[in-house]
């Protein structure tokens, strides 16, 4: 089950990737209201707003994650957290960039995972617009560089939740 949900995860990264080539560095995406939670874990999300991932659908449902932990779990199993979607119908994925708090698209951030920074939910993917900035920031707080989203799967996010990096 893990290989098929990393190689769907892959093929929608690489899909995604190539389809959002056009899209500027930072995204617009709609910002979550006080009463928005998350889908994954049901924490407010506005109460965290430096740590708020997005995914846009293409009829025009937001939903809002309180970080990208959650982010990636939603897309690793969209199935069960929002069985009315598929991910052919996302239209934008976005994280908030970890010194600017831009919105970046989810699948060209770099991120830094097992530093001393913790996001709303404990150990977290911390995402950056560059690598250049996630390694500082590696250099500065600890932590290892995930290059690619598509290292991301279900392994690796419980891991994340039990500390092991």
């Amino acid at each position: 089950m893990v290989l098929a949900s990393r190689r769907a995860f892959m093929a929608a990264a690489a899909a995604f990737l190539a389809a959002g080539r056009a899209i500027a560095a930072a995204l617009k995406v709609p910002a979550p209201g006080p009463s928005d939670t998350c889908p994954v874990c049901g924490m407010f999300v506005a109460k965290y707003p430096e740590w708020v991932a997005t995914l846009v659908f293409a009829d025009g449902k937001v939903a809002h994650f309180d970080g990208a932990k959650c982010h990636f779990k939603f897309i690793l199993d969209m199935a069960r957290f929002d069985p009315a979607h598929r991910r052919d119908d996302v239209r934008t994925m976005a994280v908030t960039e970890y010194y600017n708090l831009d919105k970046v698209e989810t699948f060209a951030a770099v991120y830094v995972v097992g530093s001393d920074v913790l996001g709303p939910m404990g150990h977290e993917l911390v995402p950056f617009a560059s690598a250049t900035d996630a390694e500082d920031f590696r250099k500065d707080h600890g932590g290892k560089l995930v290059r690619s989203a598509a290292a991301v799967d279900w392994k690796f996010l419980i891991g994340l939740d039990e500390g092991r990096f």
